[in-house]
C-alpha cells in the first residue's frame, strides 16, 4: 500500500498542517485529513460499485492529495485544483510512483473541480469529492453558497 508513503511524507503533513491553521476558524466544511479519507472511501466504492479496473492503491493516493494546493488558494488566490496538481506531482516523485500513474493521479487532481461523470479516476473523484459532504447535518447549511441541487440532503456514501 503505496498510499502509506503519502501519510508520512513531510511536505503533505506540513501542508496538512498548514491548511488545519488557515480553516481554523472555517464554519464551512474543512479539507483535513477526515476529509481526504472520507473521499478516498467513497472513490474506491464507486470503483467497485461501477466496475472499474482502478488500482486502490491510485484511489487512495489520489484523494490524499486531491486538496494540497487548498493552502496556496487561501493564501495567494491561486486556484487549488491546478496549485494542488503541481505540489502532488512535486511529492510522487518523491515516491515509488511511474510517471504513467503520475501523470493520472496529477490530471484527476486539476480536474476534481470541473464536473465529469466518466467512469475513471477523474469521474469517481469528482464524484467522491462532492458525495463526502454532510449537508444535511451541517450547521452552516443555510449559508453556504453551494446551491441546493449539489447539497447532499441525505447519506449516501
Amino acid at each position: 500500500m503505496r498510499y502509506y508513503y503519502i501519510l508520512k511524507n513531510e511536505k503533505f503533513l506540513s501542508l496538512l498542517a498548514q491548511l488545519k491553521e488557515l480553516e481554523a476558524g472555517r464554519e464551512y466544511c474543512k479539507h483535513g485529513i477526515e476529509h481526504l479519507m472520507d473521499v478516498a472511501r467513497i472513490a474506491y466504492i464507486l470503483s467497485l460499485e461501477k466496475g472499474l479496473d482502478i488500482d486502490k492503491d491510485i484511489i487512495y493516493t489520489t484523494a490524499l492529495l486531491h486538496d494540497v494546493g487548498r493552502g496556496e488558494q487561501y493564501i495567494s488566490g491561486r486556484d487549488h485544483h491546478n496549485a494542488g496538481a503541481i505540489i502532488a506531482g512535486e511529492i510522487l516523485r518523491e515516491m515509488p510512483y511511474s510517471s504513467e500513474e503520475t501523470e493520472m493521479i496529477t490530471s484527476a487532481i486539476a480536474a476534481h473541480g470541473h464536473k465529469s461523470d466518466g467512469d475513471n479516476l477523474k469521474g469517481i473523484l469528482y464524484a467522491a469529492d462532492k458525495l463526502s459532504r454532510a449537508c444535511f447535518l451541517c450547521p452552516a447549511n443555510e449559508k453556504c453558497n453551494w446551491d441546493q441541487d449539489k447539497k447532499n440532503h441525505i447519506l449516501r456514501y
